[in-house]
């Protein structure tokens, strides 16, 4: 663990980019009921019911010290 805290440390190497990855997957969901919206004095009013409509991998790259990122939906 020390070894990777010690490579963020490093300063930024535009020709060895630190590229992280990571993974989620993500279940869509749907609504059952149509959401009601704000009225003048009351917030936007949405059921808790929900149907399941699904599941997808999401997929992370990213190079923190550019500021860059890239998100796969698969």
């Amino acid at each position: 663990m020390e070894d990777v805290l010690d490579l963020y440390a490093e300063p930024s190497d535009p020709t060895r980019p630190r590229v992280c990855f990571d993974d989620c997957p993500y279940q869509l969901l749907d609504e059952v009921r149509e959401p009601l919206p704000p009225q003048p004095g009351q917030p936007a009013r949405q059921d808790c019911e929900y149907e399941r409509d699904g599941t997808c991998n999401l997929f992370v790259f990213l190079e923190p010290m550019r500021g860059w990122r890239h998100v796969e939906i698969v």
